[in-house]
């Protein structure tokens, strides 16, 4: 049994979903948008430099969900996929998970954008399992808090472990993990073939410096 993980922003999807989430709704305006847009560059800048408040985020990033209807946020979810998510769609991440998948593998998603965005992007890729950060939700809707361990940086290794926890078939298993963020070095430290995906500078640096490969989702041929 063998495991094939995979981050996602910027690495089965040539972009961030949770950034383009949030100008999206400033697009369709449901925020306020010189405050939200200013929120929501600064909180990414955060993110690159590999020092994001995780909780800061989310308690601004999970807001929206809390104050829109579930009809509301269906329909924006739909045209969010059509609109935004297709323009960014990557056919060699789609291939390389179809390798990993003729080879048998288990595909998984560890990411640390909320389910509410991506788990129709890990729908169409066909994944396995999925894990993200989770918003809570009461009665059907949406409270802005998040529940458990945010799946980011270290987290990601938590929740990762939490499911190995309850999949045991999988603990001793082989493992893949791809990804472009130097937030992700902990987990990549973690498994048996870390691969940096389209890594930014600083990841690149230790990709290089380890001896990991390192591969692009994004050349032409």
């Amino acid at each position: 049994m063998q495991l094939a993980i995979f981050d996602l922003d910027n690495t089965l999807i040539g972009g961030d979903s949770d950034y383009a989430w949030g100008e999206f709704l400033v697009q369709r305006e449901h925020v306020d948008s010189e405050r939200y847009r200013e929120a929501n560059d600064r909180f990414y800048r955060d993110y690159q430099r590999g020092d994001l408040d995780i909780f800061a985020y989310l308690e601004f990033a999970l807001e929206p969900l809390a104050q829109l209807s579930r009809g509301q946020l269906g329909n924006l979810q739909r045209e969010f996929m059509e609109e935004v998510i297709s323009e960014i769609w990557l056919p060699r991440a789609e291939e390389l998970i179809g390798r990993h998948r003729r080879e048998g593998h288990h595909i998984m998603i560890i990411t640390a954008t909320n389910r509410f965005v991506v788990e129709p992007i890990a729908a169409q890729l066909g994944v396995d399992t999925l894990l993200a950060t989770e918003p809570e939700e009461v009665e059907g809707r949406f409270t802005g808090r998040v529940v458990g361990e945010p799946c980011f940086q270290g987290g990601k290794v938590v929740r990762l472990q939490q499911w190995l926890a309850h999949n045991p078939g999988y603990s001793a298993a082989e493992k893949w993990f791809y990804s472009d963020s130097i937030n992700d070095l902990p987990l990549l430290q973690q498994v048996d073939h870390p691969v940096a995906v389209d890594p930014d500078a600083r990841l690149r640096a230790e990709a290089e410096a380890r001896g990991w490969p390192v591969i692009s989702l994004r050349d032409v041929d």
